[in-house]
């Protein structure tokens, strides 16, 4: 997967590994089948503990970590995918001032968990998918993200 998203990505595009230290410019993914965790101080860490909505990586457990880690600073993105991932997530982000983004139907090929994350009224922006990355920037480059 890392190799698949990297040649869409300018950025380096790498599984995460436990006790890793988040690097700005870099995008991280959660190896098969193990959930990831954002501590403190941008300490990765992995686990293989029960499935979350049914699969593992989840991203509520992702979401969880970095609003308890970062508060107002999260943000969350969720894109395209089916099911309920992700809703209890942003709803813990949302609840720490932090700010999230959720891909429009029109742009989705599986409009579940962007849906999902929608109706929970945590959502603070529904954009398609090619004005997801301009919108990140806009809130990091006007300082909202603390």
């Amino acid at each position: 997967m890392p190799q698949v998203i990297g040649r869409q990505s300018s950025l380096p595009v790498v599984h995460a590994e436990e006790g890793m230290l988040l690097d700005a410019d870099h995008v991280y993914l959660a190896p098969p089948d193990r959930h990831m965790l954002i501590k403190r101080k941008g300490v990765l860490t992995l686990t293989d503990s029960e499935l979350v909505n049914f699969v593992r990586p989840s991203a509520d457990l992702l979401f969880e970590s970095v609003a308890a880690a970062y508060g107002p600073r999260a943000l969350a993105v969720v894109l395209t995918g089916s099911g309920r991932d992700g809703a209890l997530g942003v709803t813990a982000i949302k609840q720490r001032g932090g700010t999230v983004i959720a891909q429009d139907e029109a742009s989705s090929e599986f409009f579940g968990m962007p849906s999902a994350a929608i109706k929970t009224g945590a959502v603070d922006h529904v954009l398609p998918l090619e004005d997801i990355a301009p919108r990140l920037v806009m809130l990091m480059t006007a300082g909202a993200m603390g």
